[in-house]
C-alpha cells in the first residue's frame, strides 16, 4: 500500500467532520437571515409569515442585547426542528409583554451563544411580529436541572426567561440549564 494513502484518509476525514461542524454554523446563520426577512414582512403586513414554504413554524419576536451586539429572531415553539434555526417560544408561556413568564429558549452553541456575555443589569430588547417593542433589564441567573427550573407558570407580573443548555463549552448535552431572568422595564408602541 502506498505511503499517502494513510495521510489521506485521515485527511479526508478530517474535512468531513470540519464540514459537519460548519453546516451546522451555516445553516444556524443562513435561517437568521431568512427569519429576519419573515420577521419584517410580519410586522409590515401584521400576518404570521413563514420563513420558507414548508416551514412548521414562523418569527414571533426579535431579541436585541445592543451592548453585545447581539439578536436574534425567536421562532413559536420549541421542537427539535424549530431549535435547528432559532430560538423557540415555549408553548403556554406569555408573550413577550405580557402579564407572566415569556420562556424562549436556544441552543448555546448557536442562536444562545451570546447568553455567556450577557450582564445582570444589562438590557434585552424584545419587538414581537405585531410591533410592539418592550425593554427588559437582565436581574439574575441560575444554572439549574432540566427538570427543576424554578419557574412559576402562575407569575402575574411582566417577565422574560432566556433558557439554554449549560455550561456554554460543553461538547455534549447535560442536565443542566443556564436560566436568564429579566424584568419588564419598558414598552414601546
Amino acid at each position: 500500500m502506498p505511503r499517502f494513502i494513510p495521510p489521506l484518509v485521515l485527511a479526508l476525514i478530517g474535512l468531513i467532520l470540519f464540514g459537519d461542524g460548519a453546516y451546522v454554523h451555516a445553516k444556524a446563520w443562513l435561517a437568521q437571515m431568512l427569519l429576519e426577512r419573515a420577521f419584517d414582512k410580519s410586522i409590515a403586513t401584521g400576518r404570521p409569515v413563514k420563513p420558507w414554504s414548508w416551514a412548521d413554524t414562523w418569527p414571533v419576536a426579535r431579541i436585541e442585547v445592543k451592548r453585545i451586539g447581539a439578536r436574534a429572531i425567536v421562532l413559536e415553539g420549541a421542537s427539535g426542528q424549530a431549535l435547528a434555526f432559532g430560538p423557540g417560544h415555549i408553548p403556554h408561556t406569555a408573550d413577550a409583554g405580557g402579564r407572566g413568564i415569556a420562556v424562549y429558549a436556544a441552543h448555546r452553541d448557536t442562536h444562545f451563544r451570546f447568553l455567556r456575555n450577557v450582564a445582570i443589569g444589562d438590557v434585552i430588547d424584545v419587538t414581537r411580529s405585531d410591533g410592539r417593542h418592550f425593554r427588559y433589564r437582565a436581574d439574575s441567573s441560575a444554572v439549574v436541572r432540566f427538570n427543576a427550573s424554578g419557574i412559576d407558570p402562575t407569575a402575574r407580573d411582566f417577565e422574560l426567561i432566556l433558557a439554554t443548555c449549560w455550561p456554554f463549552d460543553a461538547v455534549t448535552a447535560g442536565p443542566e440549564r443556564y436560566i436568564l431572568h429579566a424584568t419588564l422595564i419598558g414598552a414601546d408602541g
